[in-house]
């Protein structure tokens, strides 16, 4: 399925239906439809072949979502920019993919303004919502357009995602229209859906550039509404959660903690929610069970990763509990059962398959992973080495098929000839109940080689005591693993997309002199 076909989908349902719904505005299936159909037309009167790239730089906004299905029915490859990114990466994510168009927001003007000339390929720049000197305004745009036209992109490409660039330049993922159809039928077949003809409504607050956008996919399937907001607001997702009784949601983790932290939490009516997903990061097994408690037991965890798009594995809401009912404690850490369609397989050296119960690299099969990075042959051998998509986590297989991930394989601290995985280190500490965030690193340190380091944030109103926080963590999981060096400061650095930037965090300790 190209993108557009899931927007045709709903569409055949009940064209009249409400279909994105954003600050008290609602576009039904038919508007969305037609508006989709304008955007490609335009995009071809202006010269845009299949296969051509057409960025979108926008916050959420659901003309610019829209966008991305006049992209496809064009024939065209969306390139989605995350409007956090600094200037330099978001020019060199579109220098990289050869992009021909951007359709930006008025407000991301001086960035724009700040990158095109390094761009030669850019030939259109189309403004949104505002006049910016030198592009075209939104009504010019749809104004040139020709002929009603539905064409497929060559070779089945459909994204071209950047993989973030925190550890460099970005890489694009050349993801195809079979790889986004697999991780939407994953997602309809793993998770609860509504029944006897009820449409899902979606709530999107995290950038639809990311996985609240691929997200609304499934959605869409189902002919339901996706309900935008334009920026992060708990309060305002609480009220859209009972106003618009929002069925389905994603949020990161830190956003979930935000949620839980919210003094309204204990008065809010949620029970419309059948799955609330979360993902993208790890999240600390105290705080889920919390969220459990507190939002319900409609908590529902993915994991993927850009080369292999949110459904590696899946974690549906009936798997956070045992046979009786009672949360299962000992799986909440897990990232759930590798997910229908897809093959999960843990490796040793060499390309050695594990049994389980070892730990190894993760590596994927399936329908599920990317066609290789955009103009690099060498990066995509290397990620497919002995015919497994490797994904760079290391973690095992259970007895009973769930997953764990216990590091990033960049990420495991080596102390005193010991290999310790930064999360299992993290997940003590988040148990405490003064302690709100924390990354764990590794730094030199002539007697262990690295030692264990921990970076926290603390609860608003507690403190913490770092002799009876090491104690604490040494109960849990001994005293090899237990931090021999704590720092608390106000914030962790993060990505543009929440992940904590552990190598930020080293680099600061070491220039800091705390190394």
């Amino acid at each position: 399925m190209r993108l557009v076909d899931f927007l045709d989908k709903g569409a055949s349902l009940d064209p009249g239906a409400p279909c994105l719904v954003c600050d008290g505005g609602t576009a039904s299936y038919a508007e969305v439809l037609d508006l989709s159909a304008r955007v490609a037309a335009a995009l071809v009167a202006r010269g845009v072949a299949p296969g051509d790239k057409v960025a979108i730089l926008s916050a959420n906004d659901p003309t610019a979502f829209t966008c991305v299905f006049g992209i496809s029915r064009a024939g065209a490859v969306w390139c989605p920019i995350n409007p956090r990114n600094a200037a330099a990466e978001n020019r060199d994510f579109l220098a990289l993919t050869d992009c021909s168009v951007l359709i930006f927001q008025g407000s991301f003007a001086p960035l724009v303004a700040e990158i095109r000339s390094a761009l030669p390929a850019l030939h259109t720049l189309v403004c949104l919502d505002d006049t910016v000197p030198g592009t075209i305004g939104w009504d010019e745009f749809l104004g040139t357009a020709g002929d009603s036209v539905d064409r497929h992109a060559p070779d089945d490409i459909a994204v071209i995602a950047g993989t973030g660039g925190t550890t460099g330049k970005p890489k694009g993922v050349l993801l195809t229209g079979a790889n986004l159809e697999a991780m939407t039928a994953v997602t309809l077949m793993s998770y609860p859906w509504p029944v006897d003809g009820a449409r899902p409504r979606y709530l999107a607050l995290a950038p639809l550039t990311h996985a609240a956008g691929v997200l609304c996919f499934p959605v869409l399937c189902h002919g339901g509404s996706i309900v935008v907001m334009r920026a992060p607001d708990v309060t305002g997702f609480l009220d859209h959660i009972e106003q618009h009784r929002i069925t389905h949601t994603f949020l990161p983790p830190t956003l979930i903690y935000l949620v839980l932290d919210h003094p309204s939490l204990v008065s809010r009516d949620l029970t419309s929610l059948q799955c609330f997903w979360y993902g993208a990061a790890p999240m600390s097994t105290a705080r889920l069970e919390e969220a459990l408690r507190r939002i319900g037991p409609v908590m529902a965890q993915l994991f993927g990763q850009t080369e292999a798009p949110m459904m590696v594995s899946t974690m549906a809401p009936r798997d956070h509990f045992d046979g009786s009912g009672s949360i299962a404690h000992a799986r909440l850490s897990s990232a759930g059962r590798p997910s229908p369609l897809v093959t999960v397989a843990i490796m040793g050296e060499g390309g050695r398959l594990l049994p389980r119960g070892e730990r190894g690299e993760i590596v994927v099969r399936g329908s599920l992973v990317m066609r290789g990075y955009y103009k690099n042959p060498e990066a995509t051998a290397e990620a497919s080495a002995h015919g497994w998509h490797h994904t760079g986590d290391i973690g095992y297989l259970d007895a009973d098929g769930f997953l764990y991930i216990v590091d990033r394989a960049k990420d495991m601290v080596i102390t005193g000839g010991f290999n310790v995985y930064s999360t299992e280190v993290e997940q003590a500490l988040m148990a405490h109940p003064a302690v709100a965030d924390c990354a764990v690193v590794g730094l030199p340190d002539d007697k262990w080689g690295e030692r264990v380091t921990a970076v926290l944030t603390i609860r608003p109103g507690s403190t913490v005591d770092s002799a009876e926080l090491t104690a604490f963590v040494k109960e849990r999981i001994g005293s090899v693993k237990a931090p021999k060096q704590l720092e608390v400061w106000a914030d962790l650095p993060r990505s543009k997309i929440g992940k904590v930037l552990k190598t930020e965090i080293k680099q600061q300790l070491l220039e800091s002199g705390a190394g």
